[in-house]
């Protein structure tokens, strides 16, 4: 687990529940970020998120907005058991929004 995977697990645990829920958007903004940390490359997660976050405000309508990522499959192991996280739909050419799996 990344760095700034652990320091969101720590706001979303600690910080935010003493906020309240102020986001705009869904997925909230923390777990946005979240996401776009485990699956994409850190520098382009940071710079999304920033984005995101300066998004949400009252200027902006707010709503569904999920994490958008480049996906380029690992070595495949087949007959090998995973877990699946997270579901990617394509919506472009090498691009797919990325939509958590709950159990």
């Amino acid at each position: 687990m990344s760095r700034a995977v652990k320091i969101l697990d720590i706001y979303q645990n600690y910080i935010s529940p003493l906020t309240g829920s102020n986001c705009r958007f869904y997925p909230t903004c923390s777990e946005y970020a979240k996401w776009l940390f485990e699956n994409d490359n850190p520098f382009v997660a940071t710079i999304k998120t920033i984005a995101r976050i300066l998004r949400c405000n009252q200027f902006f309508e707010g709503g569904i907005d999920y994490p958008k990522i480049e996906f380029k499959p690992k070595n495949i192991v087949y007959g090998k058991k995973i877990e699946i996280k997270y579901c990617m739909i394509p919506y472009k050419k090498d691009g797919y929004y990325l939509i958590k799996s709950y159990k």
